[in-house]
């Protein structure tokens, strides 16, 4: 790169929830190391939430800020549990971000697609931007394609399984599996936040998917560069036990009791920030874990009462004794709240992950090297679990069928059986096992040379903020 050119200067604009602005902190980082100066724009709580780390990174000399916008008298939108939900209206921020961009006038501004409003907002002071959407390749190309062939309106029953029409590999769905804008049969169209960007902010790298990184900017012509596992930034233990909130037990606590445990036999259950099961999923699960006689750390988060409000304490929805049996076996571990992830997936003990398919669990499972369950609920998350199981044949579905609305009380849960019968087969000693955890090995390797200088995502990196400087010249 060339260092006589002043640096170029991006600004990181992210979303308020949880699994969107912890990746879009670290991408922001990331952009830092490589020379740019990087400023995340956000609310006065919200910075609270990253603070630390991006002090840890200005005394480190790297060139990172904190711009808070500035909002009336006592009003904020809060996200203290890091859980806001996809549709939370974030248009008081509009002109708080307008009047920020016109006294600083930055080269680019990647902006989180969720702010369904910022693209316009950008595109009116003529700077560039970059969608960031927190998903990957392979869910953005299966997604268009069932907008553009339309495979589930010629099935019968939303059981009926059906072929994703002109995909690299055979994906196979069922209409329960798609989210309802989907089965309510609407037309496909380009999204308007797509219109006039710049490119894309891909959290991937092209060794997990290159296939679909290739069909997605030749077939479907977007531009995109893959800058992750963007979590790798996070390189000490102060960076990942600090990720997101302060966990509900001490991470010295959590690694003690991982440290007893032999390696690869624990399974690690959690189905991030947002997912709300019910007190019969709970109790499902809870069975099935024991049943599969394998030790967990399972990290319960909230609990979607009859009344559909939320729950914060599980006692009353496990099984009784369960705990007390779990404790004393020294068998588990119940984290209730958050947890540190990456410290956990990163254990040698950790030989398998139940997760919810959310992309930045997807990526923290492979970029460990840890093969999973796979437990989809909503959002593209069902696609995920067939790039986890199918394409790259790292995992075992648990069996769920049915795709849920953040805020929606599932029909059915998922049996203690289905639960015991995925992690024996993902944690027994056998060879499917081996294998499966064979190519998770690989990939967690090939997932941390992306990132390294000469790797895939680094050069993607340089190759976005030379791209930025040629603009700034012209």
């Amino acid at each position: 790169m060339d260092s006589n050119s002043p640096p170029v200067e991006i600004f990181f604009f992210p979303f308020v929830g949880g699994g969107h602005q912890i990746p879009m902190i670290d991408m922001a980082r990331v952009f830092a190391s490589h020379g740019a100066r990087a400023t995340i724009i956000t609310t006065p709580k919200n910075a609270l939430s990253f603070q630390k780390s991006i002090d840890r990174e200005q005394n480190s000399g790297r060139p990172i800020s904190i711009r808070t916008l500035v909002l009336p008298d006592n009003v904020d939108i809060a996200d203290t549990d890091m859980s806001a939900a996809p549709f939370t209206d974030t248009s008081m921020l509009q002109e708080p971000l307008r009047n920020l961009l016109l006294k600083y006038r930055p080269d680019c501004v990647v902006y989180d697609m969720f702010h369904r409003w910022c693209g316009h907002t950008i595109d009116n002071l003529s700077i560039p931007r970059v969608t960031f959407t927190g998903n990957a390749c392979f869910s953005r190309c299966v997604n268009e394609n069932l907008e553009r062939y339309k495979p589930h309106e010629k099935v019968n029953s939303d059981l009926e399984p059906f072929i994703v029409p002109g995909l690299p590999d055979r994906i196979e769905l069922t209409r329960s599996q798609l989210p309802f804008f989907h089965r309510q049969q609407q037309s496909g169209h380009k999204p308007k936040f797509m219109e006039h960007t710049f490119g894309v902010l891909v959290n991937s790298f092209y060794e997990l998917e290159p296939a679909y990184v290739e069909y997605f900017r030749n077939e479907l012509g977007m531009k995109a560069w893959l800058v992750g596992p963007v979590s790798l930034c996070n390189r000490n233990v102060e960076d990942k036990a600090e990720r997101g909130k302060k966990t509900t037990i001490d991470e010295l606590s959590i690694l003690s009791w991982l440290d007893s445990k032999e390696p690869n036999s624990v399974i690690y259950i959690s189905f991030g920030s947002l997912a709300r099961l019910t007190p019969e999923q709970l109790l499902e699960i809870a069975y099935g874990l024991e049943a599969s006689n394998h030790p967990f750390i399972w990290v319960v988060g909230k609990i979607f009462k009859s009344t559909g409000e939320e729950g914060e304490n599980p006692e009353n929805w496990l099984p009784s004794g369960f705990e007390d049996r779990i404790r004393e076996s020294q068998k588990g571990l119940i984290i209730k709240g958050w947890a540190p992830q990456l410290l956990i997936l990163e254990h040698k003990a950790v030989g398998g992950f139940t997760t919810h398919c959310g992309w930045n669990s997807v990526l923290e499972g492979v970029s460990a090297g840890v093969p999973m369950v796979t437990f989809p609920i909503t959002a593209e998350q069902f696609s995920n679990e067939k790039l986890i199981v199918d394409v790259l044949k790292i995992g075992v579905k648990v069996g769920s069928m049915e795709w849920v609305s953040w805020n929606t009380k599932p029909s059915a849960a998922v049996g203690r059986e289905k639960v015991e019968t995925a992690v024996k087969r993902l944690m027994d000693v056998s060879e499917e096992a081996a294998e499966m955890r064979r190519r998770a090995k690989e990939l967690g390797m090939k997932a941390n040379r992306a990132v390294e200088e000469g790797g895939s995502s680094y050069k993607d990196v340089d190759s976005l903020i030379e791209e930025l400087k040629s603009c700034k010249r012209n």
